[in-house]
Parts: C-alpha cells; structure tokens; sequence
C-alpha cells in the first residue's frame, strides 16, 4: 500500500540525516587538476564533497552549523563567502585559483599542503565584510569610471561578448562627478572614482591599498587627478595582462561608516557586479560566518 504510517514516515526522514562537513570543489580554478581533486577527495574523505554551481543550494544538504570547505579561485571562493556572510557556518578555503585576493588579504598562504593543515587545525575566527546598501563586498566597492573599468576587464577576460558593448560605452561614457562625504570621513571633491576597499589588491592583482579582512574597518580612496585613459589603462592592463602594478591609489582614509551622496547620480559596484546608483553607504561590518585562520 501506499499508506506509511507516522511512526515508519519519521524513521524514513530521521535516515536523511543532513551533512555536518561539506567539501565544494570548483573544478574551472586554475590551479585545480585532476591529481589535485583526487588528492583533496581522499584528504576530506569524511566530507560530502559537491561540485561548485552557483545555482545550487547547498545549505539544504548541511546542518546549520556544518563545516564548509571550498577549494577554488577568487570567483567561487567569495560566492560561498558572500552566500554564508549571515550564517554561523566556519569556512575553510582553498585558495587555488590565479589571483586569490581574498586568501592573501586573509594571510593565507599558497603552499597547498600548508592550507590543508590550517583548514584541519586552525581557528574559525569572524571577518570584516563590506556591504554598500546593502550588498556584501569582499574585496571592493567600486563607484564611477574605476568599476566601469574593471567590469569590462572581466567582460574581455571571460570573453562574455554578450555585454561587451553595453561594459564598453559605460567606459567610454564616464564623466568626472563631484561628491560628498558623510560619517566617519567628511569632505567633498570631484573626481572620476570612488574606491572602498577590504583587501589589499582586487581584479587580477591590482593594488588598492594595506587592508585585510582580519581589520575592523575598510579603506577609502579617490581617485582624483587621473585621466579616464589613466585609469581605464591601468584596470585593463591588470584584468588583461595580469600586470600587478606597482603603484597604488595613494593615500587611503579607514572608516567603518561611509555615506555617499553625488552629482550626477553614478554607477555603484560590489566588487564586480553592478548594484545600482549612488546614493551609497558603505560599511564595514563584522561577519556571523567564520573563516579558519591560523592559530
């Protein structure tokens, strides 16, 4: 019969017993071969291990504590970060992609082995987030010509033609704006890009500033004087030729509370995705989800 009784419906739902570890490969990173995969299947052998889509909902197959691992580039890495931001979850990553921003700020190191070690050893400790109107960042928040840029840098490095002539005119199109300041830093100025930051480089090693998610506030920078063509060369020269420039955005202002007001209205970027106009306010905030760090 087709009939269960409660008893019997309960035992079949208690046997779908959800995961209390869970490894995410994202097998499109760089450096993620097929002996690398194999050997972090056998290492997390006790882990349900999943492939990395975006489009997933892995929260349904783990406790709400469970144990993440993710093993990937700087895409798949601050997707599970960003998805886990209000979550209780304690992340252990894997940095095994090209640039890996996020795990340098954080003081991760590179050696595989010795990410492995902190992730079976180390301490789950919270991290500093950014959020622009509500919207978590790890890396930056970008607002005016410096995140046009770096958008269509990714467009190009991804080859998504698609919107290309949409990432291009917004280059072509930027125009300086003024803007003023409200919160932790006052001011007002013109400029042609506002650069809020929670790492020391973004994109593909471009260098912002000092910062590290392990501090409590972000960095603020302006980029003031420079040329569109100034500006547009150095993004694409670092997204494109994977150029680490050796300067940076010179001096850098920390807060923990920023709003944004601007004449015209401009585009506001996390990271590298578009979330709208100005007005904005940015803020660093502590995170519920943990990251294991060293002891």
């Amino acid at each position: 019969m087709g009939v269960k009784t409660a008893a019997r419906a309960g035992a079949e739902k208690s046997t779908q017993r959800k995961a209390s570890r869970l490894l995410i490969l994202s097998t499109g990173a760089g450096n993620l071969t097929p002996e690398i995969e194999a050997r972090l299947r056998a290492v997390f052998a006790d882990h349900l291990v999943i492939p990395f889509d975006p489009k997933a909902d892995f929260e349904k197959a783990i406790t709400p504590r469970a144990r993440i691992v993710v093993a990937g580039g700087d895409g798949s890495v601050e997707f599970v970060v960003r998805k886990l931001a209000d979550t209780k979850h304690p992340v252990g990553i894997l940095s095994l992609g090209t640039f890996n921003n996020f795990a340098l700020a954080l003081g991760l190191p590179t050696n595989l082995d010795r990410q492995i070690e902190i992730v079976k050893t180390g301490r789950a400790r919270p991290i500093t987030l950014g959020r622009v109107n509500g919207t978590v960042f790890l890396e930056a928040c970008l607002i005016g010509l410096f995140g046009e840029t770096i958008a269509l840098g990714e467009t190009l490095k991804d080859r998504k033609y698609g919107s290309l002539a949409t990432d291009l005119a917004m280059v072509l199109t930027a125009k300086r704006f003024t803007y003023e300041l409200e919160g932790d830093l006052k001011g007002s100025g013109s400029a042609m890009s506002l650069v809020f930051t929670n790492t020391a480089s973004i994109g593909s090693l471009l260098p912002v500033g000092d910062g590290t998610p392990r501090d409590h506030d972000l960095e603020f920078a302006v980029l003031a004087g420079r040329t569109r063509s100034d500006i547009a060369a150095r993004a694409l020269a670092s997204a494109l030729l994977m150029k680490h420039a050796e300067e940076g955005l010179g001096q850098v202002f920390r807060f923990q509370k920023v709003s944004v007001k601007t004449r015209p209205r401009v585009r506001v970027y996390a990271d590298n995705v578009l979330i709208g106009r100005t007005p904005a306010t940015v803020t660093a905030e502590i995170s519920a989800v943990k990251v294991i760090l060293p002891r």
